[in-house]
């Protein structure tokens, strides 16, 4: 009834938590965890085979030779998409993990219960290097979110490892253009899936999120100005797509998110530049 698709790449350090939030689910259905190594160089497809060993009715691995992610042309969607079986998805990748074992079977209800929804999420925990938590959730809470909230929330709308969405709507493997060209998966979603029903909010904290965890997304890019305005162009692409998708059903704010982006690149490039010539002059 349920895949876990779980994205990790030289996670060694954290890919044992995050499937052991996995297995120790609880529930009155099947489920999978579809588990993709994009083509770790660490110990990372190792722990997964320990865990494939152990737990082969959970836990379906796919080891990739080759980085799939580096290419941004769809293929590590591709990849893990023609391995889902679930009637539902829920998503985690290799750095966070789950803390409720019971995670699965709520949302599952909720989403049988929800017809109309499309996609249901949760609050969780931030845990930062220092060991420091926070409660991460949506600033109003409210059951049901519109695509005007997601469009609004840009990335900070929900958490990653909360996601759970019906496959249905996806299920032939054809994502639309404007989520396969963006850099990061979660905020095309959102979109998409508020384009299709509304997005229901469970307000439990059900799992933890890593804030810039060695190799993580967020830790490759800070600091990094060109992969930073790369980033920006993605997502530029992504909002123009997602335009035309809707048939500018949302162009106004759209443009507003695009021109709040601009800004913030703007700001933290401007940082960063300052703080590499305080440095600078130090010497």
């Amino acid at each position: 009834m349920v895949t876990i698709r779980c994205i990790t790449y030289n996670q060694e350090k954290f890919i044992r938590k995050c499937l052991e939030g996995f297995v120790m689910q609880q529930t009155n259905f099947r489920f999978e965890a579809v588990v993709h190594d994009d083509a770790s160089t660490d110990g990372t497809a190792d722990i997964i085979r320990e865990f494939e060993k152990k737990y082969p009715d959970i836990i379906k691995p796919i080891y990739e030779e080759e980085n799939q992610y580096s290419k941004f042309d769809g293929s590590l969607y591709k990849a893990v998409d023609s391995h889902i079986k679930g009637k539902y998805v829920a998503i985690c990748e290799g750095d966070d993990f789950w803390i409720d074992p019971l995670k699965l079977q709520k949302q599952f209800d909720y989403m049988e219960q929800h017809p109309d929804c499309s996609l249901c999420f949760h609050a969780n925990y931030q845990l930062y290097p220092s060991g420091k938590t926070k409660i991460y959730k949506p600033k109003v809470i409210k059951e049901k979110y519109t695509a005007v909230d997601a469009i609004n929330g840009r990335g900070g709308f929900m958490a990653t490892n909360s996601l759970f969405y019906r496959w249905e709507y996806l299920k032939n493997g054809q994502r639309p253009d404007f989520w396969t060209k963006c850099q990061v998966g979660d905020i095309p979603c959102a979109l998409f899936y508020a384009s299709k029903g509304y997005l229901g909010y469970i307000d439990e904290v059900m799992s933890v999120y890593r804030v810039m965890a060695e190799g993580s997304w967020n830790r490759e890019h800070k600091g990094n100005i060109r992969k930073k305005i790369s980033f920006y162009r993605s997502l530029v692409k992504m909002y123009n797509g997602y335009d035309v998708f809707t048939n500018r059903k949302y162009h106004k704010e759209l443009s507003q998110v695009k021109r709040d982006d601009l800004k913030d690149l703007v700001y933290v490039s401007k940082n960063i530049l300052i703080k590499r010539l305080k440095r600078l002059f130090k010497k």
